[in-house]
């Protein structure tokens, strides 16, 4: 996975799969994978799934050409609520954008280590062919 940073600010972990590095062929389907490894994950909490191709499509918004499949997983580590500051960061999600050859996967860095490691491992884990 690359780190990058999103508008110089965000920090960013994303991963590039082409369609012939995994067994998923469209965006619900890496979607569906990724809410597995969530809902196996004792430390998480699925809460639901997002299209946002079809949210901005009903909306009359730009899609960006190329773009043929965009959602979110959506979850919760939650296994602490310290203040109330970190409502700011919760709950956490991960976007697949689809493409004709490849997908992109990514998420904003969650501010515990332990989140970050695991939401890697699921994306990492999308790679199997």
């Amino acid at each position: 996975m690359e780190q990058t940073h999103f508008n110089e600010k965000y920090p960013v972990y994303e991963a590039r799969i082409d369609k012939n590095e995994t067994t998923a062929k469209s965006t619900a389907e890496v979607i569906e994978r990724l809410k597995a490894a969530v809902e196996a994950d004792e430390r998480t909490k699925f809460i639901g799934t997002f299209d946002h191709l079809a949210h901005t499509r009903d909306l009359g918004g730009e899609v960006a050409d190329g773009i043929i499949g965009a959602a979110h997983v959506v979850f919760c580590f939650g296994i602490k609520l310290p203040n109330a500051r970190v409502m700011a960061v919760r709950p956490r999600s991960i976007g697949v954008t689809e493409f004709d050859d490849h997908f992109i996967v990514n998420f904003l860095e969650p501010p515990m280590p332990m989140a970050t490691e695991a939401m890697e491992d699921w994306v990492k884990a999308l790679r199997d062919a």
